[in-house]
């Protein structure tokens, strides 16, 4: 039998430095965010139970922190806020000497060259938990509109880099966009979660951000798994109303929308591997099942290879380390 016309693509894996040169995705330390929980009501740092190696900061740890990151390389956090006192309307959201207007202030004085973007949305300041203000047991899109202009708002005051929204409300993008240039901060960046999901892989984030829902749960506004066609008009619909930067949370459960999404828009993408697939990771590492390092490490390009641009996720620190001894 002749071989003569065999196709042989093992030709191009035969050695780590070729394999190196036909590599069609790459991941770099450049395309991570680091989140960051920082709490008003404690003074020393406090662990997360459910997401090993994630911790609470007081706000006195935050200069510390951010200087941690951008010695790792990591180009930008994202901050979540858990405040000292809550209310029916999320009211210390846009307090100016709220806890994450003062996270803002701390990481742009210890590093003005990071990106500091702060997650805009109300359910870490409710006492009821929810992502807005509630009638009956109902959350208003628009009276909720309303608040989240104050919201940026007073967080581009503070010095963000970048506003995050991410509570689903119809026409968030638009209002946001109104305030922040009637405001004078026409340069201030949004990220929209323009395609986020009412996912059970977010169990762990509200044991770190102490916002889980007092009753009921977020189906009503954020996104039913089994839907693809509404995630692209979604996203669309953000695009069209001034959004800089799409967002798809959770990431790893939802490859295929995020490479729709892609492909639909000619915006940067970003993606958030989410509390519960990092705790899945951390869990079955530490039980020895898998190879932490490798399979974080797969992951991440897989999250580059469906289309993603930047990458929120817990393991940046420990990635921005890997990239480095390799």
């Amino acid at each position: 039998m002749s071989f003569d016309l065999i196709h042989r693509p093992r030709r191009l894996r035969k050695t780590a430095t070729m394999r190196r040169m036909v590599s069609e995705t790459t991941l770099s330390v450049d395309d991570l965010i680091y989140p960051i929980f920082v709490d008003e009501g404690i003074e020393v740092a406090k662990d997360v139970k459910s997401m090993p190696g994630v911790t609470r900061i007081p706000l006195a740890d935050v200069p510390a922190m951010v200087k941690k990151v951008a010695a790792a390389g990591i180009p930008g956090v994202i901050f979540f806020g858990i405040p000292a006192e809550k209310d029916a309307i999320g009211s210390g959201g846009w307090d100016d000497d709220g806890i994450v207007q003062q996270a803002i202030r701390a990481a742009k004085t210890t590093c003005p060259d990071l990106m500091v973007i702060a997650d805009t949305c109300f359910c870490e300041y409710t006492d009821h938990g929810h992502c807005g203000v509630l009638h009956g047991e109902t959350v208003d899109n628009d009276e909720t509109l309303s608040n989240l202009q104050k919201e940026v708002v007073s967080y581009a005051k503070a010095g963000v880099d970048i506003v995050a929204p991410s509570g689903m409300m119809d026409g968030m993008i638009a209002a946001i966009r109104t305030s922040l240039d009637a405001a004078g901060f026409q340069d201030t960046v949004i990220m929209s979660y323009a395609v986020k999901y009412a996912s059970g892989y977010f169990g762990p984030f509200r044991d770190a951000a102490d916002s889980t829902p007092t009753f009921g749960d977020r189906a009503s506004y954020q996104m039913d798994p089994g839907n693809r066609r509404e995630a692209l008009k979604e996203a669309l619909l953000d695009v069209e109303e001034g959004a800089d930067i799409l967002m798809v949370k959770p990431a790893l459960a939802y490859m295929d929308i995020i490479r729709e999404v892609k492909d639909a828009t000619n915006l940067p993408m970003a993606v958030y591997n989410v509390s519960g697939e990092y705790a899945m990771v951390k869990a079955a590492a530490a039980n020895g099942w898998i190879d932490e390092k490798r399979v974080v490490l797969e992951t991440m390009i897989s999250f580059k290879r469906a289309g993603a641009d930047m990458i929120l996720t817990y393991h940046a620190l420990d990635v921005a380390a890997w990239l480095k001894e390799s």
